[in-house]
């Protein structure tokens, strides 16, 4: 027994969660999006919440229907939670119209939130479009200058960019170019190239890029890598970590959560990973 239960008392309730807040949309399937962002939250120790951008009827073998959440909604989600709650890092996933990405940049205005990662989502895992040209335009005239970093993959960056990366040797210019376009740091996923590893690349301004490789992981099952590893990073630079360590932090959990699930049968497309495979302890401060 304490000699001051008081005491003890004010200590807990000083104590609060790593609080990381998802701004995107929900994957009915529950492999990616909002869902596969709370699963990575939780299981990376911190707490988890959400503002829904869109609902969408989905599962492992493509998306059937979006219906976007109105941007007066949106901004009601982000600022209750921003007001109560608080928030330490903030990762935006699709964002279905120009509305939706102004809303965002507005709400990011006024909260200040500590960290943003934008994973600019546009093209799904079965190939469906899920961002308009004028939406994408906005997102990366408004939102990245804004942004910690920005996790676009090899599709993606391509349509920023409007040319092809056919190489891992390609990956560093494309990644400083999308610099060019006002990122303030671009994380260039490079797993669509063909090869035995897998490479990305982060280059931040001032710093010598750094370049993450491993070895490729065969498997099916992966909707929802982008949305995952965004989502991780997210928990990284709320946990305190610099860039370059939340990114490597990143990348290995959502290897292991690949490896995990790759023997996993869920549905008759890509499958999701197993985002629990690998529990941590809730994060405190």
């Amino acid at each position: 027994m304490t000699e001051n239960p008081l005491a003890d008392q004010t200590a807990a309730s000083t104590a609060r969660y790593l609080r990381v807040l998802s701004i995107a949309g929900s994957d009915s399937g529950g492999g990616a999006g909002i869902q596969a962002d709370l699963k990575t939250v939780a299981a990376l120790g911190c707490y988890g919440m959400t503002a829904i951008t869109a609902l969408t009827a989905q599962n492992t073998q493509g998306v059937r229907a979006i219906h976007a959440v109105p941007a007066s909604h949106l901004a009601q989600e982000i600022d209750a939670i921003s007001e109560d709650i608080g928030v330490d890092a903030v990762k935006t996933g699709m964002l279905p119209s120009p509305d939706a990405v102004l809303t965002v940049v507005a709400a990011h205005k006024r909260h200040r939130w500590p960290h943003l990662v934008v994973d600019p989502v546009m093209i799904a895992s079965s190939g469906a479009r899920l961002m308009t040209t004028d939406t994408a335009t906005l997102v990366v005239q408004a939102l990245f200058p804004l942004a910690t970093v920005v996790t676009p993959n090899l599709d993606e960056a391509e349509f920023l960019l409007g040319r092809a990366i056919p190489s891992a040797a390609d990956l560093l210019p494309a990644a400083q170019a999308l610099l060019g376009l006002g990122a303030r740091a671009v994380l260039l996923k490079g797993g669509h190239l063909a090869g035995s590893e897998v490479c990305d690349v982060l280059v931040v301004p001032g710093r010598p890029p750094l370049h993450l490789s491993s070895p490729r992981i065969h498997s099916a099952n992966t909707h929802g890598t982008g949305c995952t590893l965004s989502a991780a990073l997210a928990c990284g630079l709320a946990a305190g970590l610099d860039l370059e360590e939340a990114c490597r932090q990143a990348r290995a959990y959502i290897l292991g959560a690949i490896a995990a699930g790759a023997g996993v049968h869920t549905g008759h497309g890509h499958g999701p990973l197993n985002h629990g495979f690998a529990p941590r302890p809730t994060r405190l401060v």
